[in-house]
């Protein structure tokens, strides 16, 4: 790892998401991102409020966050941590999930919890990244996965 890729960024504010990845309301599902160091690993802040369209449905009376969008928040995380790194080279790509693999869904996450989306990359070859995620809240594992995505030109 070189100094320059080992910097720490302080955060990815929610105006810099926003410009790097295409998400966006209902489906953008990270608040902002600490604790970066490009290309490596980054920590997604989503802050759960009870306003969020999934709860009515999933479950009236009871509202958890659904599981597969707790790891949907983890791949937005490390595509952000992506197009950070690749920098100017970033421009005109999007990034693709290929795979999702060993996800564990260990308590529920509620309106009012705030989600830490910790991510690793765990290998880069070619257009192809691997990362680790695990998401908590106040400290306790509620979810993890392993999941790989491939950068590609946006098709416009």
């Amino acid at each position: 790892m070189t100094e320059a890729s080992a910097q720490v960024v302080e955060k990815i504010d929610i105006h810099e998401i926003i410009k790097m990845i295409p998400h966006r309301y209902p489906f953008l599902l990270v608040d902002r991102i600490v604790d970066v160091i490009p290309g490596e690993s980054g920590v997604g802040i989503k802050n759960v409020t009870y306003n969020e369209p999934f709860f009515p449905g999933h479950f009236p009376g009871r509202p958890v966050m659904p599981g597969v969008l707790i790891v949907e928040a983890m791949a937005q995380t490390a595509g952000a941590l992506v197009l950070k790194a690749l920098g100017s080279a970033a421009h005109g790509v999007l990034v693709y999930f290929m795979v999702i693999e060993n996800a564990r869904f260990r308590k529920p996450v509620e309106p009012g919890d705030r989600l830490e989306l910790h991510v690793v990359k765990t290998r880069h070859r070619g257009k192809v990244w691997k990362f680790d995620g695990v998401a908590k809240v106040d400290g306790a594992v509620v979810a993890e996965a392993s999941f790989s995505a491939m950068i590609d030109d946006a098709k416009e």
